[in-house]
């Protein structure tokens, strides 16, 4: 396993600095939005991470932490219908005609079936499950070159109040899952930031390459960053009960470290289709056993007299399955670490957050994104883009929707700003 790959997620200290602006590109505008909330049929609870998706098409996007979403489509796609699905719940479809539903409620049912016995004994060591899911990679995801589109979000909390706010539409090149990620890149197309103005908050939390989290945290492309066939025997696995997606039965392993080595290993849960044996979605956190080792993988730099404590680094990444392959879909990442200066008695809580869904995608006439256009994993989204206060910003195109509390966070930095 690679030491330098386990960095992906970096938090560095800066001070924050305004950038320049981000080009926007024109996109056909000609769309109609569906939009609303889903919720638990039972329990009436909202449901976050759900994907919504047109069949038939590559357009998808993903609910907020409050279940809310909002999916436009272009009148030139022939949607006839639209699909909820998530993990544990049957999935739904909507039909649609070409015009606007607005602020609906959508419910799922929840899946309660469980895989009968005989199937979870046929795997009667889960490593041996996840081994023959990585030797099925190359069959299960696409062998050819993808252009995709998604947005991109990072915010920054210090306590419960957000100092940035960095969105960004990004063009995803990936080759194809036979090879490795080395030709992989990220183009910032349109984006947009907002900063606290306060001398207090001027201290603050970069996440280094951000919108990069599509390639490195991509672990079926880059098994090296969790789980490769070499690093195995680094782990623990356990078979969990079945959970379901898209009606399709999911084999749920649990693994943990059972070594010890000069980095942090992650401990979590993967999700892998019962019949294709495909990674659907991985849950993992950073062991903080030993939190010197945790530093070093996650702090990249920082003031002098700083000192800098993590407590918590989460990644969730997750694919869907189109045309009998299985593309990237979402990831999520969160940092959460303290900071204090020397002879203050105090902490300070602090929160990265930054998650990135695929809207949409293709894999005809697509080139690779030109080196000298590309994202470094190096650079800062918040130093990259413009401060925004237009609400029809991103046009016709597909974002995660702003939870309450961002919405709340960007009216009152764009209040300083004015």
């Amino acid at each position: 396993m690679k030491t330098q790959i386990k960095r992906i997620g970096i938090a560095a200290l800066f001070f924050f600095v305004f950038a320049g602006v981000a080009d926007g590109f024109a996109q056909d505008e000609s769309y109609f939005t569906i939009s609303g909330t889903v919720r638990d049929k039972s329990s009436k609870k909202k449901l976050e991470y759900v994907n919504i998706s047109v069949p038939g098409s590559n357009i998808s996007s993903i609910t907020n932490e409050d279940g809310v979403f909002v999916l436009k489509i272009k009148h030139s796609v022939p949607a006839k219908e639209v699909e909820f699905s998530r993990i544990g719940y049957f999935s739904t479809r909507i039909p649609v005609d070409g015009n606007d539903l607005s602020d609906q409620t959508f419910y799922l049912d929840p899946n309660e079936k469980q895989l009968k016995q005989v199937v979870v004994e046929s795997w009667k060591d889960p490593s041996d499950l996840v081994r023959e899911a990585l030797g099925r990679v190359a069959l299960n995801y696409s062998n050819k070159p993808t252009l995709s589109t998604g947005f991109y979000r990072e915010t920054v909390q210090k306590g419960k109040k957000f100092i940035n706010i960095s969105e960004a539409i990004i063009h995803i090149y990936k080759s194809s899952y036979r090879e490795n990620a080395n030709a992989d890149r990220v183009q910032i197309f349109k984006g947009r930031s907002l900063l606290t103005t306060k001398v207090s908050d001027t201290l603050a939390v970069k996440l280094l390459g951000g919108p990069s989290l599509s390639i490195y945290a991509d672990i079926v492309k880059n098994p090296e960053i969790l789980l490769d066939e070499e690093s195995l025997s680094y782990f623990s696995f356990k078979m969990k009960d079945s959970e379901f997606l898209d009606e399709r039965q999911q084999y749920v392993v649990a693994f943990t470290p059972v070594v010890d080595l000069p980095y942090p290993l992650f401990y979590g849960t993967l999700f892998i289709d019962k019949e294709t044996l495909a990674f659907t979605r991985a849950e993992f956190y950073l062991d903080m056993k030993d939190r010197n080792k945790a530093t070093a993988a996650i702090l990249r730099k920082k003031p002098t007299g700083l000192r800098f404590k993590p407590d918590e680094v989460f990644f969730a990444v997750s694919y869907k399955q189109r045309d009998e392959k299985t593309y990237l879909n979402y990831i999520r990442n969160e940092v959460k670490f303290r900071c204090d200066w020397q002879r203050k008695l105090f902490a300070t809580n602090y929160t990265v957050l930054s998650e990135m869904v695929v809207t949409e995608s293709q894999e005809e006439l697509v080139n690779n994104i030109p080196r000298k256009e590309s994202f470094s994993k190096n650079e800062s989204l918040s130093d990259k883009v413009m401060n925004f206060y237009d609400d029809n910003f991103w046009g016709a195109y597909n974002i995660i929707e702003p939870t309450e509390s961002l919405e709340t966070a960007v009216n009152k930095l764009k209040k300083e700003h004015q």
